[in-house]
């Protein structure tokens, strides 16, 4: 018997692991000049994490036959995203994860299964060739409904006699 091959998941942070876009709403009232507060020294390593986000990722990871992945873009107006990111990965998720973040500004690079991602475009999502799972959107609105759909995917078919 062959053994079947892990499903590979990968998961976005900016707005989807992470609450990215209020931290950045926050910072342009906070400082009106400042043009891009993403470039801001501890900008990453301050965000909280979306509801739901990280139970979502531990569940995700305890399946069997799956393996999760972070898959974040770096900031290119802030070089210090690369270590504020994988310090907000250990910060939450634990030491343990940290090797499982991958920072790349193009996300199509990469194979796997699925890619959960608040964006269909623009860091090579669209050359994905996994399932993309479009985070915030009216059909993946959060964390919950992402959850169902893997909830069904992994859930075992009963076969009736």
């Amino acid at each position: 018997m062959m053994k079947q091959s892990p499903k590979i998941i990968y998961i976005d942070m900016d707005d989807v692991l992470c609450d990215y876009t209020t931290a950045y709403k926050q910072s342009r009232t906070s400082y009106p000049d400042e043009k891009f507060p993403q470039s801001r020294m501890g900008f990453f390593l301050d965000l909280k994490p979306m509801s739901g986000a990280v139970d979502a990722f531990i569940y995700l990871s305890s399946l069997a036959n799956h393996e999760v992945y972070i898959l974040t873009a770096p900031s290119e107006y802030n070089p210090n995203s690369y270590s504020e990111k994988r310090l907000w990965v250990e910060k939450y998720l634990g030491f343990e994860t940290v090797t499982r973040l991958i920072i790349s500004s193009n996300k199509g690079l990469l194979k796997g299964d699925y890619l959960i991602d608040d964006y269909i475009e623009g860091k090579g999502q669209e050359h994905f060739e996994g399932r993309l799972i479009h985070f915030g959107t009216d059909e993946f609105p959060n964390w919950s409904s992402v959850m169902r759909i893997f909830n069904k995917l992994v859930r075992p078919t009963h076969i009736s006699r």
